[in-house]
């Protein structure tokens, strides 16, 4: 099946998983999570599945959790503190990890491999509570070949399957990762270390009392450090089963080991405790408890970085990207960390045309940090000289617990999203990105306001021209009135916006005077007309910071009541209970637009200035940003529609300066507004219709 062209995926995407894993596992149920479909292929038949313990530390248990994995219930225990030892058996030092726990988000557990591989196994083949099928599983199929740029599988029998990408998470010998450019000649090689794995009842070394001693804690990660050996040691299965891993030179058991790079290699009991044979009697006797077909060795492969995780549409996880040495018990946990990157970066809006981008996504969020702990295992597992400092693995666990890997990621992938919508609007507070506002939404799309609704009362007045040109921005030059009168013309006008898309479908009001019959002389000489705003107030606090910030607009804040009834409009306008304005329109008679032949304030362009300050004391009365603004109708895409006018037969105004202590923030405008005389009422109208130009044409001139 081709892949599925177009710009919307709301279906889910078809994702192919080689491996079934830890990390294939987590991966399936975190992309089933985010509405995808899954397939798992696995080349074993699980018949015989093996394997010791593992870490769940707080970056990997976080995860589990959030999707619905919670090892206590199949046998994980706490981990409670951290004991190392000389190989003779001088103590080092002790850790109480209970109480470090205190600075970690979830818990550090200690999980039987195998009980946490059957939980992810009963999750996979589990419908979910909200109604998500069980994942397509198929054993027994290997993998021959994997095509990257058609995410297409070819299996051992020749058959193929296509889906919209592929996850590589077939371990440390992949097939998927020899299809990344590059990448044919990186092959894991030996890091001259093996490691002796086995399980061993703790009940055996508690009835010892040679042996007691050493497993008395609950929860304790002991450690035993020879010059190139160590011995690892932990519980497992609530306390009751005790994990071993012994790390020794690799020659020392290349017999049993000969032509074989896995663990799962039986060897002689005998050959562990001789190598072990320098290490304190107590712990040799500890050792011997183990039944001798349970002892494994296994070889520790090493393998060089690759270039990156993912090419077209193949991305990575786990040991197929990154084979970890076992030094800080992270490699499950990275694993688990990747899925949950590539499950978050592939969220359900995820269009096939957009997954190649997600992948180097995936790619970018992962490198750095899975490199980085590999690098870490690597410093903490090197043999130590005489004189050698010993590597504090605190220094480095903080780094590795202390990470949310879904939250990370969902972070990058806002960070990713915002960046490709280049028409994204930011202002503050921008730690939550761009703003929704009535010129766009969240992602930088237009917002129609066709459908919206406007209704206008106006005020046409005469009035004092100096009075008027006080008002103009003081001690900027190029403002003027375009005639000489001594007499000018503003408008009061009041709106009320409804149905506004960006505000959920409501609305607010607004009240501004507009000046008409001025003009800005640019710099070059040439003139602009139009009417200008000195201030306009409103009664909802987001178009004021919107309009403010994005257009220049001279926005404040104010209550403003509508009074409406049949033949009168009155608006009261005020802060905090004190009444500053009162405007009134009555005798309201319906009529043809066409008859009202004055002068229309809409119609004109628009000229206002903004001034925003810039932050600091050194600079108080500095402009950040400062220019005349100038706003033509005529360009706007959003055309208003006039559906009815109504014409007041009187109309009048009253504005209240009142005082500081009344109108605190308010006085200095208001008192201004008040002095301006009225000579005449010239007009007075409520203008109704539908579209409201978003104001999106402003634009600085100078």
């Amino acid at each position: 099946m081709a892949p599925t062209n177009g710009t919307e995926q709301k279906a889910g995407l078809k994702i192919l998983i080689v491996g079934a894993g830890i990390g294939g596992l987590t991966a399936a149920i975190a992309l089933r999570k985010q509405g995808h479909h899954v397939q798992i292929f696995e080349q074993s038949r699980f018949a015989t599945e093996t394997g010791a313990a593992l870490h769940l530390a707080p970056n990997a248990n976080g995860i589990l959790r959030r999707l619905g994995l919670f090892p206590e219930d199949f046998g994980a225990n706490p981990t409670q503190r951290t004991t190392e030892y000389t190989a003779g058996g001088h103590q080092l030092h002790t850790h109480s990890v209970e109480e470090a726990n205190t600075r970690w988000q979830h818990p550090w557990q200690l999980a039987h491999r195998i009980e946490l591989h059957d939980a992810l196994k009963r999750a996979v083949s589990t419908p979910t509570s909200d109604g998500k099928a069980s994942i397509e599983f198929k054993t027994s199929s290997r993998v021959e070949r994997v095509d990257p740029y058609n995410a297409t599988i070819t299996f051992a029998d020749g058959t193929q399957i296509q889906g919209d990408l592929i996850v590589g998470a077939d371990g440390v010998h992949s097939i998927s990762r020899s299809a990344l450019p590059n990448c044919e000649h990186i092959k894991p090689f030996p890091s001259g270390k093996s490691a002796f794995r086995f399980l061993l009842p703790r009940q055996k070394a508690l009835d010892d009392p040679e042996t007691a001693a050493l497993v008395q804690h609950t929860g304790e990660l002991s450690m035993w450090f020879g010059v190139d050996r160590r011995i690892v040691m932990y519980p497992t299965s609530n306390n009751s089963i005790l994990n071993f891993v012994n790390i020794h030179p690799d020659e020392e058991s290349a017999s049993e080991t000969a032509g074989s790079d896995t663990w799962d290699q039986s060897v002689n009991l005998d050959k562990m405790l001789k190598i072990f044979s320098s290490f304190s009697p107590s712990m040799v006797k500890l050792l011997s408890k183990a039944e001798p077909e349970s002892v494994r060795v296994w070889k520790l492969l090493d393998m060089d970085i690759l270039p990156k995780f993912n090419e077209s549409r193949l991305a990575l996880i786990g040991d197929a990207a990154h084979p970890f040495l076992p030094h800080q018990g992270q490699g499950a946990a990275v694993a688990i960390e990747d899925a949950a990157a590539l499950a978050v970066v592939l969220s359900l809006d995820t269009t096939t045309d957009e997954i190649e981008d997600r992948l180097e996504l995936y790619n970018e969020i992962r490198y750095t940090r899975a490199t980085k702990i590999q690098s870490f295992s690597r410093l903490v597992g090197k043999d130590l000289k005489p004189g050698d400092e010993k590597p504090n693995i605190w220094d480095f666990q903080n780094y590795n617990f202390g990470h949310d890997e879904w939250d990370n990621s969902t972070q990058k992938l806002r960070e990713w999203t915002w960046k490709r919508n280049k028409n994204a609007y930011w202002r503050m507070p921008i730690a939550f990105g761009p703003m929704p506002g009535p010129r766009q939404t969240h992602f930088g799309v237009a917002q129609n306001s066709q459908k919206s609704t406007f209704s206008t009362a106006s005020i046409k007045f005469k009035t004092s021209r100096t009075l008027l040109e006080a008002l103009f921005p003081p001690m900027r030059s190029g403002w003027r009135f375009s005639v000489h009168d001594t007499v000018a013309y503003a408008t009061f006008s009041q709106t009320t916006l409804n149905k506004l898309d960006w505000l959920g479908g409501s609305g607010y009001n607004h009240i501004g005077l507009y000046i008409h019959g001025v003009e800005y002389t640019r710099e070059d000489g040439s003139a602009v007309k139009g009417a200008y705003l000195p201030v306009l107030f409103e009664s909802l606090t987001d178009p004021i910071i919107s309009g403010r910030e994005e257009l220049g607009m001279p926005k404040i804040y104010s209550t403003i009541d509508i009074y409406r009834r049949n033949t009168s409009y009155r608006v009261r306008t005020g802060w905090e209970g004190a009444l500053w304005g009162d405007f009134l329109l009555q005798g309201l008679e319906e009529v043809d637009s066409s008859s009202l032949t004055e002068e229309k304030p809409a119609e004109e362009a628009l000229l206002t200035y903004k001034y925003l300050p810039t932050t600091g004391p050194e600079n108080k009365g500095k402009a950040v940003e400062e220019y005349t603004v100038l706003y033509d109708a005529i360009t706007d895409e959003t055309k208003a529609k006039v559906h009815k006018t109504y014409k007041a037969q009187k109309a009048s105004f009253a504005i209240d300066p009142l005082d500081w202590e009344q109108l605190p923030t308010l006085h200095h405008v208001i008192s201004r507004l008040a002095e301006l005389p009225i000579y005449d009422i010239v007009e007075a109208k409520i203008v109704e219709g539908e579209g409201v130009p978003d104001l999106a044409g402003a634009r600085p001139i100078v």
